[in-house]
């Protein structure tokens, strides 16, 4: 790539993700030649002028692109400008593919956030042969909740000292105690809108994976069954529902890449969310069934798209979550994982076991500010990584998840680093 090229530009810099990126930034991206890019120019120096009097520097010289994601010539022509563009311009339903394929066409890396797998698998179906071909990486899923899910079965494996069969994912958030106030950090209204879309438009998937897939992947011993739709964990000691976003679909392309690049034994998965009590759990399906019905018709999802606050229940606003909220929420993922000790490793990652499982390792992913902190931090650590550990990626480039982009760098000590980063620890190992 020309060495006149930036490392990094930011791209949507002047939405509500795009701003808190920005801040991160200052320190994660130290070192390092950046910029940020939007439609409106007086935004994004009001963005620069707001984030650098957070954090205490002068902005002022960062440069400045205009780019729209309906003209092409400036998307062209703003990938051209770095070596990698973070794109924070959601929901990328609508406004992702435009960047992507002009990212792939001007050679320049691409790192994103969405949490929707129609798009992020659709652009895989679409666009991974071609970003082979130009030695690009297009990486997706690479803010909270997936960077924590993914990376964190990968932590798992590295620390599991055998051959994990299964991991079950327990997420927790809340209000850091000793903390006063109430309330949550919520969502930012460019994340309900993706959610909207992504459950209207779900029954998509079968279609995409049919296409992308060819085969599915095989069914090891013993299958990991699901949970019931409603219970109480002891592994976190809360009343657990299924986890409807997209981590298992992100950690599931993921271990088929693992399998077929790196002849690797698949790791089965489920998430689930944890809730203080059954009755918040139960306040949270009729949120959920009234959400998913309303969802799939037509006014239903205008309804929800007016009124966030309410079918919400205060969750998502369109001004969105305020700072102070934010920095005082925390999240925890525990993940119980399940497998067989080297002693009884077997000679392919295609043998199938006739014993069950009698290895089991316990570990955490946690951090604060998950939405707009943490996930800002991973994003431009995913970015950090691709410029300075691509030796340690797969050598094609291409569409990929993060554990299957990242497995084998040192992204996970990365994130340690950073004030708002995310910690991996081990919890227990019998």
């Amino acid at each position: 790539m020309s060495g006149d090229r930036l490392d990094v530009i930011i791209f949507g810099a002047s939405g509500f993700t795009g701003k808190y990126t920005v801040f991160e930034a200052v320190t994660v991206l130290r070192g390092l030649r950046w910029g940020i890019a939007g439609r409106n120019r007086e935004k994004l120096e009001a963005v620069l002028k707001e984030m650098g009097a957070k954090a205490k520097k002068d902005l002022s010289q960062v440069p400045i692109f205009i780019a729209d994601v309906n003209d092409e010539t400036s998307l062209l022509e703003m990938a051209r400008k770095c070596r990698i563009v973070v794109n924070t311009a959601g929901p990328y339903r609508f406004h992702g593919e435009n960047v992507v394929k002009c990212c792939i066409e001007s050679g320049t890396h691409h790192v994103d956030v969405s949490g929707e797998p129609q798009y992020m698998e659709t652009m895989q179906l679409k666009y991974d042969q071609r970003a082979k071909e130009k030695g690009v990486y297009v990486v997706s899923a690479c803010g909270f909740d997936s960077i924590p899910a993914d990376m964190g079965v990968i932590f798992v494996e590295k620390n599991f000292d055998g051959v994990v069969n299964s991991v079950e994912i327990f997420l927790e958030s809340g209000i850091k105690e000793g903390d006063s106030g109430g309330g949550t950090a919520g969502l930012n209204y460019g994340t309900w809108e993706s959610a909207v879309y992504g459950l209207a438009h779900s029954d998509e998937l079968r279609g995409i994976r049919t296409q992308l897939y060819s085969q599915r992947l095989p069914k090891f011993f013993p299958v990991l069954q699901p949970r019931p739709l409603v219970f109480r964990s002891t592994e976190v000691d809360k009343v657990c529902l299924p986890f409807p976003g997209s981590d298992r679909s992100v950690v599931m392309r993921s271990q088929r890449f693992l399998y077929e690049q790196d002849k690797k034994r698949p790791v089965q998965m489920h998430t689930y969310v944890g809730f203080p009590s059954w009755v918040v759990a139960g306040v949270v399906i009729l949120f959920a069934s009234i959400f998913g019905l309303l969802s799939k018709f037509r006014l239903g999802r205008t309804l929800l798209l007016n009124y966030p606050g309410l079918f919400s229940g205060g969750l998502a606003s369109r001004s969105g979550p305020s700072e102070e909220s934010m920095s005082r929420t925390y999240f925890k993922m525990t993940f119980k994982a399940t497998g067989w000790p080297n002693s009884d490793r077997l000679a392919e990652c295609s043998d199938q076991y006739t014993e069950y499982p009698t290895k089991t390792l316990m570990v955490r992913v946690s951090g604060m500010n998950p939405g707009y902190g943490a996930t800002c931090v991973a994003l431009l650590s995913t970015a950090l990584t691709i410029l300075r550990e691509s030796d340690k990626m797969p050598s094609t480039g291409g569409v990929l998840t993060p554990a299957a982009a990242f497995s084998k760098t040192g992204l996970i000590s990365e994130l340690e680093k950073h004030d708002h980063g995310i910690k991996f620890e081990i919890l227990a190992n019998k």
